[in-house]
C-alpha cells in the first residue's frame, strides 16, 4: 500500500501564506498553499494499457503527460487550535483511494487539534491525517528522490483517527500514541470491528540529525478472518555537510498466517537514499532499496518466490525559481521470478524513467 504526506523532517510545502483581517487581530493564522506535479514516465516494459507496477501508487501511468498530485490546502493555527482541510486530484489520489467511498476519494487532510495543556505542547488531534509511519511524502518536491521507494508505496501514506502527541520544550522529542481506523483507511472494510493503535517517537538532537521510530498494530479485513498485524519503522535522517544528505531506514512486518494462528509471514524493507546538492540549482540524488515479501502480504505476484526485489535509482533535480523544479529519474527493479510483464512474457527486471515539474504557492 501507500503512504502518505507527511514526515515532519522532510516537509516544505506550506509556504504560501494568507491571512484574514480577524486572524491579524487575534493573531491567529489561516494559511492557504497549494501544490501540483505534472509527469511523464516511459516504462520500457511498454504495458499497452499505459498502467504500470500493481505496487506503484504514485507515476503510475506509461507514455503519457499525466498529473500525479494537484493539492489546495488550508490551515488554521492559534494557540490552542489548529485544523487542516485539503483537496486533491490526480493519479496518485486515483490509486491511492480506490478502496474509498466516492465522497471520500478527494480528501487529502480533514483534521481537527485541541490543545490539553496551558503549559505544554501536549495536542489531542482527530480525523484524516498524514500517516506517522515513513520517512517519504505524496509531495514530490519534498523527498530526495523523484519517485516513492517500495517500501513508502506499500506503507500508509495517510490515516483515519485520533493522536495524542507531545513535543519537548526544547522541540528535541516528539511522541505520540494514536487510534487508528486500519491500514491505509478513511472507512472501515467491510465486517471488520477491529481497532488499530500506533507509536511514533522522534528524537531530533539537532538540526542537522533526526531520529525515528513508528509502529502499527491491528487487523485490516473483515472480522471471520482477522488476522494480526504488526509493522515497525525505523529511520535516520542525516544533514551530513551543506551539500550532502542521506537517509536510512528500515520496515518490518509480521501478520498472522490464519486467524488464531501462531504463525506469521514476514516482510521487510531496508533503503539508502542520498543526495548532493551541487549548487542552489542543481542536485544528484540516488537510492538502493530491497523489498523482501516472499509470502505476499502487502504485495502479491502468485509466484514461487514472491516479491523479492532489489531496486536503484539515479536522479539529476533542477530549480528553475524558488517554486517550481524539474526533475528527471532513472530506475530499474531486478527481482528473484520473473513478475513483470512485457508482451505475453514475463521477465525478471524493469527499467523506467520519470521526469516531473512541480510548483507550489
Amino acid at each position: 500500500m501507500k503512504k502518505y504526506l507527511a514526515i515532519a523532517t522532510l516537509s516544505g510545502l506550506f509556504l504560501a501564506k494568507a491571512q484574514s483581517s480577524d486572524s491579524l487581530k487575534t493573531g491567529n493564522k489561516v494559511t492557504f498553499s497549494a501544490y501540483a506535479e505534472l509527469f511523464y514516465t516511459y516504462d520500457f516494459d511498454e504495458p499497452g494499457n499505459h498502467m504500470r507496477q500493481n505496487f506503484l501508487y504514485s507515476y503510475n501511468r506509461h507514455n503519457e503527460m499525466n498529473l500525479n498530485l494537484g493539492l489546495v490546502k488550508a490551515n488554521y493555527q492559534s494557540e490552542n487550535i489548529r485544523a487542516n482541510i485539503a483537496l486533491m486530484a490526480g493519479t496518485y489520489a486515483q490509486d491511492n483511494m480506490a478502496a474509498e467511498q466516492n465522497a471520500l476519494r478527494y480528501i487529502n487532510e480533514a483534521n481537527v487539534g485541541i490543545r490539553i495543556s496551558k503549559n505544554k505542547n501536549l495536542w489531542i488531534d482527530a480525523g484524516i491525517m498524514p500517516s506517522h509511519i515513513g520517512w517519504e511524502s505524496a509531495i514530490g518536491r519534498d523527498n530526495l528522490n523523484l519517485t516513492r521507494s517500495l517500501a513508502a508505496e506499500n506503507s500508509p501514506y495517510f490515516e483515519t483517527g485520533a493522536k495524542i502527541s507531545y513535543t519537548s520544550d526544547n522541540g528535541k522529542w516528539f511522541l505520540s500514541g494514536l487510534v487508528l481506523n486500519g491500514w491505509q483507511r478513511i472507512a472501515k472494510p467491510e465486517g471488520n470491528q477491529s481497532i488499530s493503535f500506533g507509536h511514533q517517537l522522534t528524537y531530533k538532537p539537532n538540526d542537522k540529525i533526526t531520529l525515528n521510530s513508528s509502529s502499527f498494530i491491528g487487523n485490516d479485513k473483515a472480522k471471520e478472518d482477522k488476522r494480526m498485524r504488526y509493522f515497525h519503522d525505523l529511520y535516520g535522517s542525516f544533514q551530513i555537510t551543506d551539500q550532502f544528505s542521506a537517509v536510512l531506514g528500515f520496515d518490518i512486518g509480521a501478520e498472522q498466517k490464519s486467524k488464531g494462528s501462531e504463525q506469521y509471514n514476514i516482510w521487510y524493507s531496508p533503503n539508502v537514499q542520498m543526495k548532493y546538492q551541487l549548487d542552489n540549482k542543481w542536485a544528484l540524488a540516488g537510492r538502493l532499496e530491497y523489498y523482501n515479501g516472499k509470502n505476499g502480504v502487502i504485495i502479491s505476484t502468485e509466484t514461487p518466490n514472491g516479491f523479492q526485489t532489489f531496486g536503484y535509482s539515479l536522479n539529476v533535480d533542477y530549480a528553475v525559481f524558488k517554486n517550481v523544479v524539474f526533475r528527471t529519474e532513472a530506475r530499474g527493479f531486478t527481482s528473484k521470478d520473473a513478475i513483470f510483464a512485457k508482451n505475453d512474457e514475463f521477465k525478471k527486471g524493469n527499467f523506467y524513467i520519470t521526469s516531473s515539474l512541480a510548483v507550489w504557492f
